[in-house]
């Protein structure tokens, strides 16, 4: 649906105020955001690489970009920063990010690459950024915090460190934030390469990104079983939302950066933005930062 590509097209977010969705490519440094009723995108550009964007509650967008949290004001196109972290530490930036049932906005770091497949290991964290500007760190010595999202009832959070090429579930206190007790939930088979990007359904089940595997898995977080597989038409899969207008269609984003000539050549759908109709489910509308 989207043919204008993205080098790393992320974080895809329905926002139901304005039918449109928002997303990030965090290797051009834009938020984006696509209109279906006028197939226009418009973008702003910010100064780091941008990792993620949810909805505020008051309008605009709060964004984690290079080591900060910002709120974005999509009219003026200002970046007000909140607070920045990891100041020691120069290679890392933030990645994926999701607000929670009360919210707050969670998002990880993840250390770059200092050469083609070579990173630092266990660099990155995951954050928590309250309503009152204040922060915690949930966990450490993270890979690349990537997916997250929250089950239906509010109990367990889901996240994805992408090199451990797994789901974890861990029990969450709605109440505090805060979450505990990590398991595995999901480990992925090798032809579905590595996770990236997750949503929940309306049924609760989890909706999976696998980049390189050219597809997203839907995985059952009571048996910890994948259930469905859908295949696009690109290798690079890098998230995945419910949207429209009754949350029915699923958005998935991809990348064509990590593409070689060669590969790019036999890949014309690299970094677009496709749409997923008739999988018999509905998506749960997104939640707002509440500040």
């Amino acid at each position: 649906v989207v043919k204008e590509k993205n080098r790393m097209g992320e974080c895809p977010v329905w926002e139901e105020r304005e039918s449109a969705l928002v997303y990030v490519d965090i290797n051009s440094q834009k938020v984006c955001r696509w209109s279906p009723l006028t197939n226009e995108v418009q973008s702003v550009s910010v100064d780091s690489r941008v990792g993620s964007v949810a909805l505020r509650q008051c309008g605009g967008y709060v964004i984690a970009l290079g080591k900060r949290f910002a709120f974005l004001d999509w009219d003026t196109q200002a970046v007000t920063t909140i607070l920045e972290l990891e100041q020691d530490k120069p290679n890392n930036r933030f990645n994926d990010g999701k607000v929670d049932p009360k919210g707050r906005f969670f998002a990880g770091t993840m250390a770059e690459e200092t050469a083609p497949g070579v990173r630092a290991r266990r660099q990155g964290a995951l954050y928590t950024l309250f309503p009152d500007h204040s922060v915690i760190k949930q966990l450490d010595q993270v890979d690349i915090s990537n997916g997250l999202d929250w089950s239906l009832d509010h109990r367990t959070f889901f996240h994805i460190d992408s090199l451990a090429y797994a789901v974890h579930a861990f029990s969450y206190d709605v109440h505090t934030g805060k979450i505990a007790c990590p398991k595995l939930l999901y480990h992925l088979e090798k032809e579905e390469q590595m996770p990236d990007g997750m949503c929940v359904d309306a049924e609760g089940k989890l909706w999976v990104a696998c980049i390189d595997g050219g597809r997203v898995i839907r995985i059952d977080p009571e048996t910890g079983k994948r259930i469905q597989t859908v295949r696009l038409p690109t290798p690079r899969i890098t998230s995945c939302c419910f949207g429209g207008k009754d949350y029915s269609e699923m958005y998935v984003t991809s990348a064509y950066d990590g593409l070689d000539k060669i590969a790019l050549a036999k890949e014309p759908h690299a970094g677009e933005i496709f749409k997923i109709t008739g999988l018999g489910v509905k998506g749960i509308p997104q939640n707002f930062y509440a500040a």
